[in-house]
């Protein structure tokens, strides 16, 4: 895997968790009964903190990806074992 790789592979992996982080303990202007004019009540209340969202994004993703790149390096795991409708050539076949 080169440094590219881990890079992209860790973007992906920071992105699917801050869309997963994102939501959790979020109170919209809509459930604080203080609507702005002009906002949809399902805008974020001004307790929201992106800082705090992103912090936490990186704590949990960083394990994840290095969870990941473990796997990759240690080859134990490779796209054919996926392959569960053996649409891919044996490596024989080759």
């Amino acid at each position: 895997m080169s440094i590219v790789s881990a890079l992209v592979l860790f973007a992906v992996v920071w992105f699917m968790v801050l869309f997963v982080v994102l939501p959790i303990r979020l109170e919209t202007q809509g459930d604080a009964g203080e609507k702005v004019e002009g906002t949809h009540a399902g805008s974020p209340a001004s307790s929201f903190s992106m800082r705090r969202k992103a912090r936490m994004t990186t704590f949990v993703s960083v394990p994840i990806w290095g969870l990941l790149v473990v796997i990759i390096l240690w080859g134990g795991i490779s796209v054919r074992d996926l392959d569960m409708f053996n649409r891919m050539e044996s490596p024989a076949a080759e």
